[in-house]
C-alpha cells in the first residue's frame, strides 16, 4: 500500500472509530489528510469502499495471526491460549478497528452484514479449535458455538475494561486473568 493509500486508510479508521461511520464524510477525510477528493477517488471509490477494505484488512491480519501461531503448536489448549493472546494484542494494538467492527455488527445495512459475517467467520476459526480438542479429548466436551463466542466476547471485552481504567492494557495481565477464567474449564477433566 503506498503511502497516500496507507494515510486515507488509517486517517479513515480514526474517523470512522471516532466519529461513526455515518457522521464521517468524504470531505472531513480529505480534509484531515491534506489530499484532494480526486486522489481519495483514485485509491478508493467511495466510503463505503474504504470502510470495506478497512474490515476485511483487519480481519485478514487477526486470522492470519492466529493461523501462523496456533500452526506451531498441537496441543488445542495451546491453540485457544494463542487465540486469546493474540485477540487481546489486536485489541490494544488496533483499538479502532475493533471499535469499528463491533459497532458495526448491529443493524441490517450492507456493512452491517457485512461485520457480522466477518465475525462470525473468525469465530468459526474458534470453534473449529474447540471441536478438534473435544475430538482428540484434549477439552471437555461442551458447546463449541457458545464457548468460541464467549471467547471472542470476553477478549473483545478488553475495550469496556480499557476505557474503566483509564489507560493502557496490560496485555500480559489481562491474558493470564482471561486464561484463568476460560482455559481452566476448558481443561480435560
Amino acid at each position: 500500500m503506498n503511502k497516500t493509500k496507507r494515510k486515507i486508510f488509517e486517517t479513515s479508521m480514526k474517523l470512522f472509530a471516532q466519529k461513526g461511520y455515518d457522521a464521517t464524510s468524504i470531505e472531513e477525510i480529505t480534509a484531515t489528510v491534506g489530499v484532494a477528493k480526486g486522489t481519495l477517488y483514485y485509491h478508493f471509490s467511495s466510503k463505503e469502499e474504504i470502510f470495506n477494505f478497512l474490515v476485511d484488512e483487519g480481519m485478514k491480519l487477526l486470522k492470519n495471526s492466529i493461523d501462523i501461531k496456533t500452526s506451531k503448536v498441537s496441543h488445542c489448549i495451546d491453540k485457544l491460549r494463542a487465540v486469546i493472546l493474540i485477540q487481546i494484542k489486536i485489541i490494544a494494538k488496533y483499538e479502532d478497528f475493533m471499535t469499528i467492527v463491533l459497532s458495526q455488527i448491529w443493524g441490517n445495512e450492507p456493512r452491517n452484514i457485512m461485520c457480522k459475517n466477518k465475525v462470525i467467520e473468525y469465530i468459526k476459526t474458534i470453534e473449529n479449535i474447540l471441536k478438534e480438542g473435544m475430538e482428540k479429548e484434549e477439552i471437555s466436551k461442551s458447546d463449541p458455538e457458545v464457548i468460541a463466542s464467549g471467547i471472542f466476547g470476553l477478549t473483545c471485552s478488553s475495550l469496556v475494561y480499557k476505557t474503566k481504567i483509564g489507560g493502557e492494557l496490560d496485555v500480559l495481565k489481562l491474558y493470564k486473568e482471561l486464561d484463568n477464567a476460560i482455559i481452566k474449564n476448558l481443561l480435560k477433566k
